[in-house]
Order: structure tokens, then C-alpha cells, then sequence
């Protein structure tokens, strides 16, 4: 984790196209300028997309996730996903992002004297587009971003291309490692506020996107025995100093967003009853980090997602609301790309289903243990031997433990605790109390309005979400 404190931060959307919730505007960029130092627009990326996504999945991504319930009129927790409130238009900050770091790869590939952002930014785009397309299914990628030569109405590519295709994820994964192996220069790389400039790091950041990217195709893929060599190379994310994530602060500019926001903002996210119920299975102290007890019982309660409060009457005081750490306690909350917590996880459900030669156990424990420590509490001295978070034992099913320990520390993770539960099914998420989609569980993200209207034709050729539709199951997503 890298303790950063204080960034200076330059207005790239001033610089390179307005960034508005139109595919098609961030897609044309009339704006970009001739010439600009990569080192101003890495750290821009990285801080920008960072900064952003944590906030949308404080206040959508926990709500798709059911790690929170809001307890307002929130159409978007009743999955009325085409009425963000607070959040739940991730489309634009995604495209605004792959579009500034799309430019740090032209210098880099243009120039030999700032060779050395290639890699880091093909790796980028690998992860930003992973996040693009896990949220939204079939997206514009192979012809976006290029709007300057006239297409701003670029194709919608399959999922399936954009993980296995030439300059798809893994492909821009791998590229990105090669290419900072055969760096010879001697500038060093700028602007980068998840490693400080080791290279090094970023290939151990890449080989640990590899293994998420390979377990969530594993459905559809034989990834084995890339997987087996990943790991027994044993070249990513293994403990917590790598993490790539940067810290945020207590005090402004770089602080949590809802620490900015109204206190009654903040007020409305409380826990869910999805939560309360994962949290008391595993007897997990994390809930008094995570949420604070409510006000008329000291004890943590969690509701129903979805509820409509226009029928029912809702007190508070009844119910945990969101922990100090999300708004006057920030300094210890990161902005999360990667960990090696996760990556134990990943590892973990790999070993257990056989498609590496590991230990499951000793994986689970690992991940765990880092876990806790992530999340600043205390690992309780008997948690392998005793109760519910004892790998296997007590009748209880190890995949449903890798993945529920790992969606409990996800909290705030973007939109990964969701996309992980379309993926495997845990944990049992819950039919929200006044659903607007008739009581399904979206498995996708809507394309926003502006991009259907404007991009229809294209829309129509893609294969299948062509009615953009929140049911529509993606590539890899089989049920």
C-alpha cells in the first residue's frame, strides 16, 4: 500500500474533450493536444479512475452487491438501473479514463524517450476494459477511443473478442509485460502513484489481473495451464506491500468523496440485510470497521435491499449505518486496483478446482489473514480451527468460503462483489423488497440513453444484449 498524501492534480478533461455521459462526445476528443507529458496524464488515470470508481461502488456498486441498502427513494436499489441518483453511470468515467490513457499510449509508442509508459499503460487499459465489460457485456472497444479519425459511431465487440481478440484484455496484459522487460532506457516512469516507478510491481500488477481475468472465463476457457505457470512463477501480488492501491486522506483534496458530501448523504447507506447475515455466519469483527451499531439496540442491524419509502416507514436508529472509515476516518481507505488478498482468493478457488497444483487451504487462509489485516482488524486467534470460517470443516462448502470471505473484503471495490456473485453464485443474494424489475437480479449494467439512441444502428449488430436488456447474461457469465 503506498502511503501518498498529497497529489497535484491537472483538469485533463479541459484538456483533451469534456467529459459528459456521451459515448459519442468522449469517443470524438476534438480537443486532444499535440503535446502533453505522460507522467501528468498517468498520474491523472490512476488517481482519476481510482478516485471515481471507489465512490460508484460506495453508491451503486454496494447496492447491486448488497452490501448496502439505501433508505430513500433509490430507484437503483429496487434495480431501476436506468435512474442513477448518487451514482450508477460508470460508462462515462470508464470511457473519459481509457481515452486519457489511450493518448499515454501514442506518446509512448511514438516516442522512444518516454518508452517506458507503454507498458504500464497497455496494462491499464487491460484492467480499465475488464471493468467496462464485466459491467456492461458487449461494448464499442476494437473502434473507440479513435473518434479523431471520424468513426463516433463505433462498433459494440463481443465480450468473448475483447478478452481472447488481439489487443483485447489478456493480450494488452501480456504486451504490457513484455514491454517493460525489454525496456532499456534510462527515464524513469512518472506519474505513478501505485508503485513509485517499479516496473517491477506493475508486471507483479499484471500477472495478478491475468489470473482474475483467466478465472472469470474459466467457464468458457481452458486456462489451466496458463494459470499453473503464472503461478508457479510466482511473479504477482503475494503480500500486502504490493498492494495497488494508494491511500486517500482525512482532509481535502484527496479524501473519500463521501467524506465532501451531505452528512444526510451519507446517512442513507446502511447495512444490508445480505450483510448482516454473511457478517454473523462467520462471527467476522470487520462489522465494527465496516458499519457502526445502531442507535436503538447497540447491535448490527441490516435491511433489505430495495425498499420502497414511500410505503413503508423507516427509523435509522434501527439500523447500522456506514462506518467511520467511509467518511471521517478515510486515511485508512484505499482506492483498490489489485491486492494480494484478492489474488490469494483467486488462487484459492483455482487450487480447489483443480486447475492448479496448490494448496486450497493454505491459499484461503493466506487471503484471509490479509484480508483482516486490510481492513485494519485484528485476526481472531481460533478462526481456522472453529465456527463457520474454518476451511471445510463444520460442513461447510470451501468455494462458497473462498468467494463470501472474498465479497466481504470487496466492499466498495467498484462493482466486483456483483460481477463475482454473477460469476459463481455466492453469495445468495436476495430478491430486494420492491424490485422494478420483477424480482430478477440484473446480471448487467444499461448502456446509458445517450449511446442507445446515438449508436443504435451499431447496437443492433451486436450479439447479445441487442434490447439492452439488465437480464441478458454476458459471455462468460454462465448460469
Amino acid at each position: 500500500m503506498k502511503n501518498i498524501k498529497l497529489y497535484i492534480f491537472f483538469p485533463f478533461f479541459l484538456l483533451i474533450g469534456a467529459c459528459t455521459d456521451d459515448f459519442q462526445e468522449i469517443n470524438t476528443n476534438p480537443n486532444a493536444p499535440v503535446n502533453i507529458q505522460p507522467e501528468l496524464l498517468l498520474r491523472q488515470v490512476i488517481y482519476d479512475y481510482g478516485e471515481q470508481m471507489s465512490y460508484e461502488g460506495f453508491v451503486a456498486g454496494n447496492l447491486l452487491g448488497q452490501y448496502m441498502t439505501a433508505i430513500d427513494f433509490n430507484l437503483f436499489d429496487r434495480h431501476g438501473l436506468k435512474n442513477p441518483q448518487l451514482g450508477g453511470n460508470p460508462w462515462p468515467i470508464i470511457y473519459q479514463n481509457l481515452l486519457d490513457n489511450e493518448e499515454i499510449i501514442r506518446i509512448a509508442q511514438n516516442s522512444e524517450t518516454f518508452k517506458v509508459y507503454e507498458g504500464p499503460a497497455l496494462i491499464m487499459k487491460a484492467y480499465m476494459t475488464a471493468a467496462l465489460t464485466d459491467i456492461f457485456g458487449n461494448v464499442p472497444y476494437s473502434e473507440a477511443l479513435n473518434g479523431q479519425e471520424g468513426n463516433v459511431t463505433p462498433k459494440f465487440d463481443d465480450q468473448q473478442e475483447i478478452y481472447l481478440g488481439e489487443n483485447g484484455i489478456l493480450d494488452n496484459l501480456e504486451r504490457g509485460i513484455q514491454s517493460i522487460k525489454n525496456y532499456d532506457g534510462n527515464l524513469t516512469l512518472g506519474g505513478d502513484i501505485l508503485f513509485e516507478g517499479n516496473l517491477n510491481a506493475w508486471i507483479q500488477f499484471a500477472n495478478s489481473l491475468r489470473i482474475k481475468a483467466f478465472m472469470r472465463i474459466s467457464d468458457r476457457v481452458n486456462i489451466s495451464e496458463d494459470l499453473q505457470r503464472i503461478f508457479t512463477e510466482g511473479n504477482f501480488i503475494s503480500d500486502y506491500s504490493m498492494n495497488a492501491t494508494f491511500d486517500f486522506t482525512d482532509g481535502r483534496p484527496n479524501n473519500f468523496r463521501m467524506a465532501t458530501l451531505r452528512e444526510g448523504d451519507y446517512n442513507l447507506f446502511i447495512m444490508s440485510e445480505t450483510m448482516q447475515e454473511i457478517l454473523e455466519k462467520y462471527e467476522d469483527p470487520r462489522a465494527e470497521i465496516l458499519f457502526r451499531p445502531a442507535v436503538n439496540s447497540g447491535e448490527f442491524n441490516g435491511l433489505r435491499n430495495g425498499p420502497d419509502a414511500s410505503q413503508i416507514s423507516i427509523s435509522v436508529a434501527d439500523y447500522s449505518l456506514s462506518g467511520s472509515i467511509f467518511r471521517t476516518n478515510t486515511s485508512q481507505l484505499d482506492a483498490n486496483f489489485m491486492t494480494s488478498w484478492e489474488t490469494h482468493f483467486l488462487l484459492a478457488e483455482a487450487a480447489y478446482k483443480d486447475y492448479i497444483s496448490a494448496d486450497a487451504k493454505a491459499l484461503y487462509e493466506t487471503a484471509v489473514s490479509q484480508a483482516y489485516e486490510y481492513w485494519h482488524t485484528n485476526l481472531p486467534n481460533d478462526i481456522f480451527t472453529t465456527g463457520n470460517t474454518a476451511f471445510g470443516e463444520n460442513g461447510n462448502d470451501p468455494l462458497q468460503q473462498i468467494i463470501e470471505q472474498k465479497w466481504l473484503a470487496n466492499i466498495i471495490n467498484g462493482y466486483e462483489g456483483w460481477i463475482e456473485w454473477k460469476r459463481t453464485g455466492y453469495p445468495e443474494l436476495k430478491t430486494v423488497s420492491a424490485s422494478l424489475n420483477n424480482n430478477i437480479i440484473p446480471v448487467r449494467m444499461p448502456y446509458p440513453s445517450n449511446e442507445v439512441t446515438l449508436n443504435q444502428e451499431q447496437l443492433e449488430k451486436t450479439s447479445g444484449n441487442p434490447s439492452n436488456d439488465i437480464n441478458q447474461r454476458t459471455w462468460w457469465d454462465i448460469d
